[in-house]
């Protein structure tokens, strides 16, 4: 356990961004997992729809520092390539 009241904020500091990311990369890969699932389904119509919603997120979770650019980057290109190679 911390002991000077610095190292205390820090752990009360730590938690908090702890839960908001866990929380935030769940909604990340929420989207991703539900975007194939329709890819796989077939419902191509609505996977079109929903990938720029994907896309906004992954982007938001670079912003944040959640996930590096070049992974959001790297994950969209499959995506669309995923969808462009079932239509």
């Amino acid at each position: 356990m911390p002991i000077t009241t610095s190292a205390k904020k820090a752990l009360r500091n730590s938690g908090r961004k702890r839960s908001f990311n866990m929380a935030k990369k769940e909604l990340v890969n929420k989207a991703i997992k539900n975007l194939k699932k329709l890819v796989g389904e077939k419902k191509i119509k609505e996977a079109k729809a929903y990938i720029p919603q994907v896309q906004k997120i992954l982007d938001k979770a670079v912003k944040t520092g959640l996930i590096k650019l070049n992974k959001a980057s790297r994950t969209k290109s499959r995506l669309t390539a995923l969808l462009k190679k079932i239509s």
